[in-house]
Order: C-alpha cells, then structure tokens, then sequence
C-alpha cells in the first residue's frame, strides 16, 4: 500500500493551470524524484500536500485513507514533512531553539531545553545528521542549516519528507553528504520526494523519476532505463544541448584590476585579506570555493554594495573602490546577485519594473523626472521574450513569478544593459536544464562580444565548462589559479576546502592570479 497517493490533482490560479490531473504514488522506503522546468508545477504540487495550498480538483490518501489537509500543522500530523527551498529558520536562534519552536517540551510549565537537547542529539546520531545543537543559525553554513531543517521536520515525527530543490545552495561535497543523508531516512523506512531540475543529482539518488512539463505528468521512468540526455528531452520537450560549446577566447584588455582587497563582513570580521585578481575583456574568470569564504564580499565590493577596508579596484583603468552601487551601474558595471530576493528584484513590483531597475532616470524610460510607460512596456515585452520568462503578462507582479522566472528576469535586466564588466554570482541558481542553456549561452554571447565576465558559483560543472580562468578562493585569499580544462572536480575540492594551505602572500593572493598578460 502506498503510503501517499495524489489521484487527478487540480489547481488553478488566475490565468495559469498549474496542476491538470496530476496522478503519482510513494511508497514506503522509496525516493521519488519530481522533475521538471520552472513552472512546471512541481512546487505547487507539493504546497498541496503540504496543506500550503488547497487544490481545486482531485483526491490525496495517505496510508490509503483520504485526507484533506487543510494546512501545514494538519500536514504534520500526518507525518508529513517538507524543506522548503528558502529555509525557514530564525538566524539568532539555536539548532535547538529552532528544531523544538512551535513542540516545545516542558516541564512545570517552563520550556524543557535539557530534554529538548537531548532530543535532538539522538535524532541527529540515529540519522546522521551532525550538529551543533547549541549553534546559532546565523553561525551555520548553508549546508548545516540545510541539516537542522531535515532535524526539525524528523522532530515534528514527519514519515514522508518533501525536500524542494534541496542542493541549490550547497557545494558538491554537502551535495554528496545530503545524498547520504537521504539513504540513511530510507533505510530507516521513510519515504522521500526529491523537487529537483538537476538531471545528475536525478541519476544518482532516486528509485523513481516523475517527469513534469505544463502541469502535467508526462513521463514516469528510472535510472537504470534512462539517461540524462533523454530525461532533458522529457522535461523540455525538445533536445538540450548538455556541454556548452566555447570557442577560443580573444582577450583584449583589462577590464576589471582587484589588488590587495581586504573586505569585512556583516559581523565586522575579516573576511576577503588581501585579494588581487584581473579580469580581461573577451574572458569568464570564475572564482570557485566553499560558500562563506569570501566570495560574497568580494562580489558585493566590486559592484558599490559593501565597502573596503583597503585594496583598490579598477574599471578600465578608473578607480571605483568606493564607488556606491548607482555609480557602478553607470560606469559598466552589471551584476546578477546570489540572492535575487533580496539584491536582485523588488516583489512588489511588476515585472517591467523590475527590468528597468537601475535604468529608470535613464531615456528612454524618462525624461525630465517623468517615466515613459510606453518604453517601458515595449522594452519589457521585448525582454520576456527574448529570455523566455514564463509570465502571461509584463504587469504580473514578480512574487508571482517561479524562482526560475524571477531569476530570468534579473539575467536579462543586467545583461540587457550592454555592460563592460558582467560579476555574475550564481547566475543559474533555481534554473531549470533549458533555461541554463540559454543563461549559459548569454553569458558567454558577452565574453565573445569582447566583455568581461567574473562568475562567482557553487557548481563547478558550471565553472568548468563556462571560465577561461579559475582562481579558487579559500578562508579570504586567492590559493590556486587554473587555466580553463586543467583542474578537474576532485582538484578543484581539494584547494576548495584548504588542501593546498592557505597561507600565500597576504596582500598580492596567489602566484598567477593576474591575468596572462599582466605576468
């Protein structure tokens, strides 16, 4: 007997069918992966049961009983669990504040917190899932926080765990660490639904693979009888080019000069120590490390977010070391942030207004203070197009739009502004297989018009198949620089987590870490 079955699920929102009778089955101790572009529907399937939203159509059983689950906590009881894609977790609380906030144990009507510490360590040794219960959250890598969420759904008792796009935030090595923990839950009899667009991370971890496009089920397979060319034709309905074809780059020249950049971060530590990198016009320099080692704040000082505490950086030759964000924008500086809520778009506004950000006192989207509505929306159809941003309408408002969608529209504000310098960081983060194609051919489409891209990124398959030039940062300093095919992801891990040592020439970086040119 299945342990949760969805038979015809309907939901419909104002204009757009997300859900049209969808039909799928979990079993106990099994692992199937939901596939699909964004948009798909995959999420909202599993808001439904989750009791997030209510569906408008169709049947859910669980153990073989129908439920109607009418929210989160109702969702709970029944065992079912969910990790949200942006977790939900209070940064200045503990791992053990946080697991136990809403199932607090007491005792005399005060919180239990010795009890509910001991809880905690032994779902954490039964599963595999090392922490620190006493660590604040803000303390934590994206990985660890990751962990404490799977802690906190297994606390609440949850049999069936639905992880949404679980690894867009982690590095190949808490990707393969989660993967474990995965195995672990099902060999414990759990059942799990894998939310994903990655089609290697689909190989390598799931029994069975949903395929949806549309807001339907169009394909039901698994590993063994499949590949990751067919299961991207599956998803989009067409073939996907998988590797990207790069052609021999022609540097001109430089573009963008970092030299002994030291940066603080938001705790006043510090976290960049004395950096120097260069970036060539025609060439994707790419920065590789574990997240948290200062490539934030690296990122963030070359585009006017966060100042330096010293070093210098140069665009052609200017100096913009303290240039605010505005005055970045207006010398040739475009950037596609990590976080596209809170860097890269206003929800609240609508799309078009999205595209123009950065761009609104400029013509033609004003003149004399006024804005030009007509511009605007022309520039913004032309934009939704061109970039294949899955809306009915330029006036949709961006918190409607799938994180795929919201991600679109910032790659093509930023790149749509013909920029000297592009500083992408995570620039396909949430997108599905088709829409990385496209991103990816954007992006080199800028290096091969002679621009200079530095990419910041935690998928070194993305790294290696797009840079001309890695450096691998580690704890702040620039340890190791790689020519474009000469590292492969083992090599890159090990400088990644400090294998080669960390403790190079403090105020130039590493040997090379300039560009060819400048040695």
């Amino acid at each position: 007997m299945s342990v949760l079955e969805l038979r015809e699920i309907t939901k419909v929102f104002p204009g757009v069918v997300a859900n049209d009778h969808v039909s799928l089955s979990l079993e106990e101790g099994e692992i199937i992966a939901l596939l699909g572009e964004n948009g798909a529907g995959k999420t909202t399937l599993m808001n439904v049961v989750y009791g997030l939203l209510s569906c408008d159509g169709g049947e859910l059983l669980v153990d073989g009983r129908p439920v109607k689950i009418k929210s989160p906590r109702h969702a709970i009881d029944l065992g079912i669990g969910m990790v949200h894609q942006h977790f939900m977790l209070v940064q200045p609380l503990t791992v053990t504040e946080n697991i136990v906030l809403g199932h607090e144990p007491a005792r005399f009507g005060v919180i239990d917190f010795a009890t509910a510490r001991k809880k905690v360590l032994e779902i954490s040794a039964r599963y595999g899932l090392k922490v620190d219960p006493d660590s604040r959250i803000m303390d934590l890598s994206v990985g660890m926080q990751q962990r404490v969420e799977i802690l906190k759904a297994l606390y609440q008792g949850a049999r069936i765990l639905i992880l949404d796009e679980p690894t867009a935030v982690l590095t190949p090595q808490e990707v393969r660490e989660l993967f474990a923990v995965v195995r672990s839950l099902v060999n414990e009899g759990l059942s799990v639904v894998f939310i994903t667009h990655k089609l290697e991370e689909v190989m390598a971890v799931a029994d069975r693979i949903l395929v949806m496009r549309d807001g339907r089920l169009v394909g039901e397979t698994r590993p063994s009888d499949t590949d990751t060319v067919g299961l991207a034709r599956m998803m989009v309905g067409r073939d996907v080019v998988l590797r990207v074809e790069k052609a021999p780059r022609a540097c001109g020249d430089t573009v963008l000069e970092v030299d002994g950049l030291h940066v603080k971060d938001d705790r006043g530590l510090e976290a960049v120590r004395g950096v120097a990198l260069s970036v060539r016009g025609g060439e994707i320099v790419a920065i590789a490390g574990v997240d948290g080692n200062g490539q934030r704040e690296i990122v963030e000082s070359i585009v006017g977010l966060r100042k330096p505490t010293s070093g210098t950086i140069r665009l052609k030759g200017e100096d913009i070391t303290h240039a605010s964000a505005r005055s970045s924008i207006e010398a040739g500086v475009s950037h596609i942030p990590e976080d596209r809520h809170r860097r890269g778009l206003i929800l609240e506004f609508t799309i078009a207004e999205n595209l123009m950000l950065g761009d609104h006192r400029l013509a033609p989207y004003s003149t004399r203070g006024l804005m030009r509505p007509t511009a605007v929306t022309a520039m913004a159809k032309r934009r939704i197009v061109d970039y294949d941003v899955r809306t009915p309408s330029e006036r949709v408002l961006a918190s409607a739009l799938s994180g795929g969608n919201q991600q679109k529209v910032v790659v093509a504000r930023e790149i749509g502004r013909d920029p000297e310098l592009l500083v992408a960081a995570q620039p396909t983060r949430g997108l599905d297989v088709g829409a990385i194609e496209f991103v990816h051919r954007q992006i080199l489409k800028e290096r091969d018009s002679g621009k200079a891209v530095l990419l910041v990124s935690l998928e070194l398959e993305e790294i290696s198949a797009l840079a001309d030039r890695i450096l691998v940062i580690y704890e702040g300093r620039i340890v190791k620089e790689f020519a474009a095919g000469e590292a492969d992801d083992e090599t890159l891990g090990f400088y990644m987590t400090g294998g080669g040592g960390s403790k190079l020439a403090p105020e130039t970086g590493a040997t090379g870490a300039r560009g060819e040119g400048e040695r």
